[in-house]
C-alpha cells in the first residue's frame, strides 16, 4: 500500500482480522477477511454482519433555513420527510451528470447532516460552499464521525442486546448515548436485509465495533458489501452513476423532486426524462461464466446495445449477474436474450427485473 492511502480509525482491528486490503475511494480498505467474501456475503443475508464504512463523508450544513439551501441544490425534496428522518438523493451537475449520489440526514431546518461516497466529499462540499449564502456554513466533518452498518434477519436482535435503539421506520434515525458513548442509529444499509448504520464519533469507532463483533456480529469487507449490492441492483458511483451517466439513465428518478422549482440540473434532466437514450437494465447469465464492468452487450445480430458498469458472481443465485446500460432504442425487454464477450467467450445472459433476490430490507 502507498502511504498516500488514508486510513480509518479500525484500520489496526481489522488488520488483527487478517483482513486483506486494497485502495478504495483514496482509502485503505478491508475488502475481505479469513472467512471470504462468500462466507460474508451469506452471514448478511442469513444471520448478520458488520461493515466498517467509515471512509464514507460527512459534511454538515447549519444555518437559517439550511433545509431550504439543501433542498434548492439536491434532486430529492426534502419537504416529503421530518426531522429525525434520512433520505436518499443525488447531486448533479446542471447538465444532468451524478457528482455523487448521497444520504441525508434532516436533524432540523437549521442543521443537515450528509454523507456522500469518500471520493466525492470533497467536491460536494465544494458545490455546497459555493453556492451557500453568506448566512449558511458548509462543513467537511469527514474523519468527525465514523460509519459502522450493522445488516442481516438478525441486526435489530444484536443491537437489542447492546441496549441501542432499533424500533425505527425504515430511513428513520435516532440519536442515542451508549456506554457514554453518543451514536446515531437509522435503519437505513446497502445490502437488501433488514439492518442500521451507525454514527459514533471517529475516536470512539473501536470500542463500539468490538462490542458489535463480540456479540456476534461477522466482519465483512468491500467485497461482501459489493456483491450484495450488485444482488440488488442498486447503483455504485463510478459504475451506475457517473458525471456521465444522469440520475435518468440510472434508473434513480425516484429520487428526484420532479414538482421542485430548483435544483442542480432540473431543466437538463426535465429534457433528457421525455427520451432517454439508454437505461440501465439487469443481465443474469444463462451459461457458466462471470460478467465483470465494461463488457459489451450484443444483440441477437451481434450488435453492440449497450455496456456492463457492474458485474460479479452471485453467491444467493450460485450464477453470474450484471448491471448495463442499454440503448432504449434497443429491440429488448425484460426476458430477453443477449449476449456478452467474457474475454472473448460468448455469455448468454437474460434481461429481469430488479433486484436479482428478494429485498427485506423493509421487513
Amino acid at each position: 500500500m502507498t502511504e498516500q492511502l488514508l486510513r480509518g480509525p479500525l484500520h489496526d482491528l481489522h488488520a488483527s482480522l487478517e483482513a486483506t486490503f486494497a485502495p478504495f475511494g483514496g482509502w485503505e480498505m478491508p475488502i475481505q477477511y479469513k472467512t471470504g467474501v462468500v462466507a460474508e456475503h451469506t452471514a448478511v443475508r442469513e444471520n448478520v454482519g458488520i461493515f466498517d464504512v467509515s471512509h464514507l463523508g460527512k459534511v454538515r450544513v447549519t444555518g437559517p433555513d439550511a433545509m431550504g439551501f439543501v433542498n434548492r441544490c439536491l434532486t430529492n425534496d426534502l419537504n416529503r420527510i421530518a426531522p429525525g428522518k434520512a433520505q436518499y438523493t443525488l447531486c448533479c451537475t446542471e447538465t444532468g451528470g451524478t457528482v455523487d449520489d448521497i444520504i441525508v440526514y434532516l436533524v432540523s431546518q437549521e442543521d443537515v447532516f450528509l454523507v456522500p461516497n469518500a471520493a466525492n466529499t470533497a467536491e460536494v462540499a465544494r458545490r455546497l460552499i459555493e453556492a451557500a449564502p453568506g448566512d449558511i456554513s458548509v462543513t467537511d466533518e469527514h474523519r468527525q464521525h465514523a460509519v459502522l452498518a450493522v445488516q442481516g434477519p438478525r441486526s435489530a436482535e444484536l443491537l437489542d442486546g447492546l441496549g441501542l435503539p432499533t424500533e425505527l421506520e425504515y430511513m428513520a434515525y435516532r440519536d442515542a448515548e451508549w456506554r457514554g458513548i453518543k451514536v446515531r442509529v437509522c435503519r437505513t444499509g446497502y445490502t437488501g436485509e433488514h439492518g442500521y448504520e451507525l454514527i459514533p464519533p471517529w475516536d470512539d469507532a473501536p470500542v463500539v465495533w468490538e462490542a458489535l463483533r463480540e456479540t456476534g456480529g461477522v466482519p465483512c469487507g468491500l467485497g461482501a458489501r459489493d456483491t450484495l449490492r450488485t444482488e440488488m441492483g442498486y447503483p455504485l458511483h463510478g459504475h451506475e452513476l457517473s458525471l456521465e451517466i444522469s440520475p435518468v439513465q440510472a434508473g434513480s428518478t425516484w429520487a428526484v423532486g420532479w414538482k421542485k422549482d430548483e435544483f442542480w440540473g432540473r431543466e437538463a434532466l426535465i429534457e433528457e426524462r421525455k427520451d432517454p437514450a439508454r437505461r440501465l437494465r439487469c443481465l443474469r447469465a444463462l451459461d457458466r461464466g462471470v460478467p465483470r464492468p465494461d463488457m459489451p452487450v450484443l444483440d441477437a445480430d451481434g450488435q453492440q446495445i449497450g455496456v456492463t458498469t457492474s458485474g460479479t458472481f452471485s453467491p444467493t443465485l450460485k450464477t453470474g449477474i450484471a448491471l448495463a446500460l442499454i440503448d432504449t432504442a434497443a429491440d429488448v425487454e425484460l426476458g430477453s436474450e443477449v449476449t456478452l464477450d467474457v474475454r472473448g467467450r460468448k455469455l448468454r445472459c437474460e434481461l429481469v427485473k430488479a433486484p436479482f433476490v428478494q429485498t427485506n430490507v423493509k421487513n
